[in-house]
């Protein structure tokens, strides 16, 4: 049968007529010549043409040996047969589908001369033919191979279903054709196993293009046109289960379709469909599994259960030393098993379904004794997460939890990549799983959820358990156990708790092997952040500091990546209660480098490090940042779990609005703060300083200065802030005096840093403006004004009051070089005109508004993609928009960038 009209063949009409009347009817060994082995398959109308396959194809030509492999369905002969028919050819194309009697040379040489004369492809006389069944003349292939060499264009010779045959005599000839027909020969072997030609010589030389199951498989556009092609029109999210649960075979994707459309509900029966009761099990069941010798079979009913497969892990299934060599065969025959690398296997995700329910079918209860075994094994070879797994679907609770606790993984619950994926697993672990290793995980779980009551309950229950019997045996329990207290500790802001338990874990730890301790730098790390974080809220700095830096040191594994990156913000923290932007902000980049460099999620984020860039607008008086940032620390898992970023979180939001003008705003949103905790205790003395400092404020921009002493005194607090909100509500009171006593009394080096530093000297200033000694307050105001200068520290100016208005307007020079003042405080510039020409000029060329919504977001943190998402761009835009910032501010890096801006007070 001739190919399509669009294949070009150099043989006109007449001449292939002459050589097909000439060619025998019969082959060596007497069989006549199946003329149906010539015929390319016709391509149905539900057919998908992708021109991203036949471009392949396309560009395979460039290069001798095409190769088509994949297993049974998926796709290949009409992908070929589809390219062949919509492709004009420079030479001619011609298809022979291979059979078994093929292994014979003589049969295979005959029938492959009769295709060349069937598709007009015109041969000389002399070339001959093979006289007998078992063997060919190589002088046949010579002279064959000679005229192939002289065509002008090449002949494309398409061998269908080439896994029929095996014969090393056949592969060594097609090999020799192949290496002497140069340019007038190429070849497409089509085949669910790889043949028998020196593979590696043809890739070597870049002479082989290989299409392969993935290749071929449907991806999720091209299944919505092939369910169009069967009149069914699908939901997005349909297509895309439908092609991940198919693993987008071809053949699936197909009978699947058939299938639905004598359903009531199409899209219906295809989110749900039942693989194993659907022409897709018959279609594999036959093809694949019945074909496969007894011992095949009973590997891959056995292995079904297995996500992937290793060779000694399949023998411990089946009892039997040969599952290396079954896989590899399965994998070379491209029978739905594929590499995956480091000897490890991978059944196709729909015949393992298919299987898994032929097994429970075969072998009623076998599937529960196969999970324990593997679940054995993996835990032994070192396959903690995946052995759990296996043994939750055993229905082994105990021996999963014990395994947790045995192998010191208790930390895996809490972060890592496993974290989500073992918090389900033990969702469903059964209430009559008993023991201390069941306790603990509960009690992990409850914590990991911030339930310190249920948490506790269970955690109690497994030091009981654990007390009943000799610590020298439980050493890994009972350090998981210390570990849980420590988090305990912190949930209920109790410092004392998480200290104990933190000493008892780090004496525990010497009982313990240190290799295991090696292969889990989690639970250092979790534990220092959870110590350090306690610490934090009580008021230990200094202490809270040691212990977060040494988490934030921790060693470098995707485990420790949550911990690393929570405690840096931690430190930032810190760093905004001590007055110390700059430490902070260098925290800040530290930590959102660690999450960018780790993939950290958005989610898995604290929400500290938004509390400390809120605080950080607010002191630079960029109020939109502080109150975008604010709201995503409040909509953080700490926000209501964490006493630090809850309190800072009422406090900074407190400052923004006070900053707003909405004094009686912030005082109902601080209510009764400072004198509730998160368990019985009152707060720390750290927040009620700063919720007194915020309440004072309040009360004097209501113009009410007793309420603000009256606040302050109620506080109990000491601090420099304390002192000076003190000395100003004395100011407002008149009694400027006691208010420069109070202020006298603050210790100039006290390790405080700028933030605070500079409002103490502006109260020291208005003091002595007060009490009429304009030189000193100038030399404090000038004092101030350096300090603040490096930081940008707009906010405690604007606060000051009046007196600070009148001062720079009778000493103009005072605010020389200070252009980032706001701009009503500056002599001789009108409002919105501080150190925006001096910005403009110092730029290449100024920022698009677009750049600047980048730039803002830049400075609050954010990554690339979150960035893009809050302005609804892509990432390339923002990349580019970026190097666009860069390059008008003369900087490299986003950083530099940042900081440059704010010198330019573009932010």
């Amino acid at each position: 049968m001739p190919l399509s009209p669009a294949v070009d063949s150099p043989v006109r009409p007449a001449d292939a007529r002459r050589h097909r009347s000439a060619r025998p009817t019969r082959i060596p060994g007497g069989n006549p010549v199946l003329a149906a082995r010539f015929a390319v398959p016709p391509v149905p109308g539900t057919f998908v043409h992708r021109p991203r396959l036949a471009e392949r194809l396309g560009d395979g030509l460039r290069t001798s040996l095409l190769l088509v492999n994949a297993p049974a369905g998926a796709g290949k002969t009409l992908l070929v047969a589809d390219w062949l028919a919509t492709t004009r050819l420079r030479g001619s194309a011609v298809w022979l589908t291979a059979e078994r009697e093929d292994n014979a040379p003589g049969v295979f040489w005959a029938y492959l001369l009769e295709a060349f004369r069937h598709h007009g492809v015109a041969l000389p006389d002399d070339i001959g033919s093979p006289a007998r069944a078992d063997e060919v003349d190589h002088a046949l292939l010579a002279r064959l191979a000679a005229h192939l060499s002289r065509r002008e264009a090449p002949v494309v010779l398409v061998l269908d279903e080439f896994e029929h045959v095996s014969s090393a005599e056949v592969a060594s000839g097609l090999h020799f054709l192949l290496g002497h027909a140069g340019q007038g020969l190429r070849l497409v072997l089509i085949g669910r196993t790889e043949p028998r030609l020196p593979l590696h010589r043809y890739r070597a030389s870049g002479c082989a293009t290989e299409i392969r199951a993935a290749d071929l498989a449907f991806r999720p556009r091209e299944t919505a046109a092939l369910m169009r092609r069967h009149g069914l029109a699908l939901s997005a999210g349909t297509v895309r289960t439908l092609t991940e649960r198919t693993g987008g075979w071809a053949a699936g994707l197909r009978l699947s379709a058939l299938a639905a459309q004598g359903a009531a509900d199409p899209e219906a029966y295809l989110r749900e469909f039942e693989a194993c009761r659907s022409t897709v099990a018959d279609f594999l069941l036959a093809e694949v599994l019945d074909t496969q010798p007894a011992e095949t079979q009973d590997l891959l009913l056995r292995t079904s259960v297995l996500e992937q497969i290793h060779p000694e892990l399949a023998d411990a299934l089946t009892g039997r030393p040969d599952g290396a060599r079954i896989l590899a065969d399965l994998a070379r025959a491209d029978t739905f098993v594929e590499p995956v690398g480091h000897s490890w296997y991978r059944c196709h995700p729909l015949f393992a379904e298919i299987l898994r329910v032929q097994l429970a079918a075969r072998s009623p209860g076998l599937d529960r004794a196969l999970h324990r075994r593997a679940a054995r094994w993996l835990t032994a070879a070192g396959h903690l997460t995946d052995g759990l797994v296996h043994a939750a679907a055993a229905g082994d609770w105990e021996f999963a939890a014990t395994q947790v606790v045995d192998r010191l993984a208790i930390g895996r619950l809490f972060t890592g990549r496993d974290a989500d994926r073992l918090d389900r697993l033990f969702a469903d672990m059964a209430p009559d799983a008993r023991g201390p290793a069941p306790e603990l995980v509960r009690a992990a779980r409850d914590l990991a959820r911030h339930d310190v009551d249920r948490g506790l309950d269970h955690l109690r229950r497994a030091e009981t358990l654990l007390s009943e019997r000799g610590a020298e045996d439980v050493p890994t329990a009972l350090l998981s156990a210390a570990h849980l207290r420590v988090l305990a500790g912190r949930l209920l802001g109790s410092a004392d708790m998480a200290r104990a338990a933190a000493v008892q874990a780090a004496r525990l730890e010497e009982d313990v092997p240190p290799g295991l301790l090696g292969e889990h730098p989690e639970l250092p790390a979790l534990r220092l952040t959870d110590l350090g974080s306690a610490l934090l809220w009580k008021g230990s700095l200094d202490a809270a500091v040691a212990a977060l830096s040494a988490a934030a040191a921790a060693a470098d594994d995707p485990t420790t990546a949550c911990p690393r990156h929570e405690s840096l913000t931690r430190l930032a923290l810190i760093d905004v209660l001590r007055g110390r932007p700059g430490p902070a902000e260098a925290h800040l980049r530290k930590a959102g480098a660690e999450a960018e460099r780790s993939g950290l999620s958005p989610e898995s984020r604290t929400g500290a490090g938004q509390l400390v860039l809120a605080a950080l607008a607010v002191d630079r008086d960029d109020l939109p940042t502080a109150r975008a940032a604010i709201d995503r620390a409040a909509r953080s898992a700490a926000a209501d779990h964490d006493p630090a970023v809850t309190a800072g979180i009422a406090i900074v939001r407190a400052r923004t609005l006070l900053a707003e003008g909405r004094p009686r705003a912030a005082l109902d949103l601080l209510g009764g703060l400072a004198d509730s905790g998160p368990a019985t205790d009152p707060p720390p003395p750290w927040v009620r300083e700063a919720v007194a400092v915020a309440v004072s404020a309040g009360h004097l921009a209501e113009g009410d200065p007793a309420a603000a002493l009256e606040a302050l005194e109620r506080s109990g607090a000491d601090g420099p802030e304390h002192a000076v909100a003190t000395a100003r509500a004395h100011l407002a009171a008149g009694e400027n005096r006691g208010a420069l006593r109070i202020l006298e009394a603050v210790p100039e080096r006290d390790g405080h840093g700028p933030a605070i530093t500079v409002r103490v000297l502006l109260a020291r200033s208005q003091a002595a403006f007060a009490l009429g000694d304009e030189a000193a307050a100038q030399r404090l105001l000038a004092r101030a004004l350096a300090v603040a200068r490096p930081e940008r520290l707009r906010r405690p100016f604007r606060d000051a009051g009046p007196w600070l208005r009148h001062l720079l307007h009778t000493r103009p020079e005072l605010a020389d070089s200070h252009g980032w003042l706001p701009a009503d405080l500056l002599p001789g510039l009108p409002a919105g005109a501080s150190g925006d020409a001096a910005a403009t000029d110092a730029l290449v060329e100024p920022l698009s508004d677009r750049e600047l919504d980048v730039l803002r977001l830049a400075a609050q943190m954010l990554s690339t993609e979150e960035i893009a998402a809050g302005l609804f761009l892509s990432v390339n835009t923002v990349k580019t928009h970026l190097k666009s910032i860069n390059r008008k501010l003369s900087v490299t890096g986003r950083n530099r960038a940042v900081r440059r801006a704010r010198e330019l007070d573009l932010l």
